[in-house]
């Protein structure tokens, strides 16, 4: 990844975090979009700054405003000159039950999950062809196997993993597109999900255990930077839990 740069959304905590200290620990210039975490987005641009100086650069933006999009490519261009790898991280995650799905709830689960992906490939193809480079989209292994009262969530996912697979299509040869479906690797920061809750999933997945952030980031450097012969695929990093589900 030397030289090369990187765009990456929601990436200022949690997973987006782990991605873009183990790209920039590769070499990667990172352009680092968050939406209401500044705080923690500029601590970690600081200390990755501070290792590689200018290697970082911070934008702002609310996903869900569809017409904004373009200028987080047009802003990584004009920091650092090219872009070669776009990684579609920020997500909303929270249930839904069916009885009380309401259409905001809906606009924001797809509008971050699959309309934002979308929308942010539409723009970042032409430098992305120029670059020879590629697209990783973070699913979830729900995309295949809907998570009870989260019915928007899985099918806003599922439809990511479609996306993935015809932006393969379309934008082949010049770029390779991908997906990466974590398990169990970080709880929601709400209560969503109780200890009993918890454990029984650990249960429920081969390895029982937990996975890390860098579990997802090790996968999405290797899609980027290795995986030259891998396109409209998704890689499950889940402990098996897929198949005992």
């Amino acid at each position: 990844m030397q030289g090369k740069t990187v765009l990456i959304t929601g990436g200022a905590k949690r997973v987006g975090a782990a991605i873009c200290r183990r790209l920039h620990a590769a070499g990667a210039n990172l352009m680092l979009h968050y939406r209401s975490s500044a705080g923690e987005a500029r601590l970690l641009s600081a200390e990755l700054n501070h290792a590689r100086e200018n290697s970082v650069a911070l934008i702002q933006a609310d996903l869900l405003d569809v017409p904004k999009l373009p200028s987080l490519v047009e802003q990584t261009l004009n920091t650092f000159g090219r872009l070669d790898g776009l990684v579609n991280n920020a997500s909303s995650f929270f249930a839904t039950p069916l009885p009380d799905v309401t259409l905001a709830q809906f606009d924001d689960l797809v509008g971050t999950n699959l309309r934002a992906p979308l929308f942010l490939a539409q723009a970042a193809a032409p430098a992305l062809r120029r670059a020879g480079g590629a697209i990783v989209n973070i699913a979830d292994i729900h995309a295949e196997r809907p998570l009870k009262n989260y019915v928007v969530y899985s099918v806003a996912k599922a439809a990511l993993v479609g996306l993935t697979r015809s932006l393969a299509r379309e934008l082949a040869p010049e770029v390779r597109v991908n997906a990466v479906a974590p398990g169990p690797v970080l709880w929601p920061e709400d209560d969503s999900f109780d200890e009993l809750s918890r454990q029984r999933i650990i249960s429920h997945t081969p390895l029982k255990r937990e996975g890390t952030p860098d579990d997802i980031a090790a996968t999405v450097a290797f899609l980027l930077a290795d995986a030259r012969y891998v396109t409209g695929e998704t890689i499950n990093v889940d402990g098996g839990r897929n198949i005992a589900i």
